[in-house]
């Protein structure tokens, strides 16, 4: 067919679809509205399982395991750097000290929690959290403004960008913890620190964090010592025994990997002493497997959704046949081809289809907008709006071809107008 004959025929098309969907707006309108919600959460859907499973046990951490406890190692995990859960236990200073000093290890860095501030954690630690550790891979912490780390003989703090954010804390503010992970204002503990530091955002969940000197943590009233199994509570102007001091998890960075390997066989394998989270990425990928119904089941609902537009698109244009059955004969007599009309049908489910995965970006953004603000204030993850996934372009595609079949059905019915009784008046 040539091109000449193509042009016609094109233009007829565009004239039958143009005229149909401002005849029908309302009903164009409502479909695509449906098509663009189910296109917008199929996205939304599979984008949030994909980002936010490399965030939890893709994304890459700048140290190589955690010792902690006896216990679970995914509590370790989700305790220690994700700050979620509570603390399985803690272990004795001397064991810190052993496997700071161990030649396989690099790098290690004690931490110590028990405390918060309105909901947030405050974490005790060493100035090497900012000094040498990388929170991602070649990744520091890096400070705002004048702030500095902390001086590990004061009471001071260096907190996150969401921690200052929220709390409106800033530079030389000062504050209470409270005892426990989870605020109540009837434990506030005496001891006041300020904030000497507000480190840059990172996107992790560290930005969630208060960073104070672990000898705070020690010495904040009410905290008891058992690290050599007997309970002791520090005085002011005594120096605390390292026999009695605990922490409640310790980060390790290995010099090679084999290090890692080698001292889990001995602590977690032979020991009964301590637990070693190793590898990190390889727990959490377990905890996500034991999950995936919960994914599976809202991409069903999503898929289901699909299902409900297709319908929606059908029953819309199906519901206006009766009414246009004399127009397509009046086509039919002009010389219009049955194949023409057949045509007109299917390339209006289309055109619907199309104008609703368009809005469904917006429906797209609106949704995974609203879950990262929910992700990043529980967990201190973020998720990217505008991170690539291949499911935003193959989602619209399908749903455009669901919308062209949801039009074969009609389509034939428009195609087997009788031309003849259709044009007979009514009486």
């Amino acid at each position: 067919m040539s091109a000449t004959t193509h042009s016609p025929f094109l233009a007829g098309l565009y004239l039958i679809v143009r005229r149909s969907l401002r005849r029908h707006a309302l009903s164009t309108t409502v479909t695509a509205a449906s098509v663009a919600l189910a296109s917008g959460l199929v996205m939304a859907v599979f984008s949030i399982a994909d980002q936010t499973r490399t965030a939890f046990t893709g994304g890459k951490i700048g140290y190589d395991a955690i010792l902690g406890a006896r216990g679970s190692p995914l509590q370790l995990v989700l305790n220690t750097v994700y700050h979620l859960e509570t603390s399985p236990g803690n272990i004795p200073w001397k064991l810190y000290q052993t496997i700071r000093e161990d030649p396989r290890v690099d790098l290690a860095v004690p931490y110590a929690v028990g405390d918060n501030y309105r909901g947030f954690r405050i974490v005790g630690t060493t100035e090497d959290i900012f000094g040498r550790l990388e929170y991602q891979p070649g990744k520091r912490f890096e400070f705002q403004g004048k702030g500095r780390p902390f001086d590990a003989k004061r009471r001071e703090a260096v907190i996150g960008s969401f921690v200052a954010q929220r709390t409106g804390l800033r530079l030389n503010s000062t504050f209470n913890p409270y005892h426990g992970l989870t605020f109540d204002e009837t434990m506030r503990h005496p001891e006041e620190y300020v904030v000497v530091g507000i480190l840059k955002p990172t996107n992790t969940p560290s930005d969630r964090v208060i960073w104070i000197p672990i000898e705070g943590i020690f010495r904040m009233e009410g905290h008891v010592l058992r690290g050599s199994g007997e309970e002791f509570q520090a005085e002011a102007g005594k120096e605390i025994p390292d026999d009695h001091k605990e922490v409640s998890a310790v980060m390790l960075k290995f010099k090679n990997p084999q290090a890692g390997f080698a001292l889990d066989q001995t602590i977690n394998k032979q020991g009964k002493v301590a637990t070693l989270a190793f590898p990190i990425g390889s727990i959490m990928a377990s905890l996500f497997d034991k999950m995936g119904w919960v994914n599976r089941v809202l991409i069903l609902v999503a898929y289901l959704v699909v299902l409900v537009a297709a319908g929606s698109i059908l029953a819309s244009i199906y519901n206006t046949m009766n009414e246009r059955r004399r127009e397509f004969a009046i086509l039919r007599a002009l010389g219009a081809r049955r194949r023409t009309v057949f045509s007109a049908i299917v390339l209006e489910a289309s055109t619907i289809s199309a104008l609703g995965v368009l809005a469904g970006y917006l429906v797209y953004a609106g949704i995974l907008a609203g879950a990262a603000l929910v992700v990043r204030a529980q967990t201190g993850v973020v998720l990217d709006v505008f991170s690539g996934h291949q499911v935003l372009y193959l989602a619209p595609i399908v749903m455009i071809v669901v919308g062209a079949l949801a039009g074969v059905v009609p389509a034939f019915k428009a195609y087997s107008t009788d031309v003849a009784a259709n044009l007979t008046p009514h009486s």
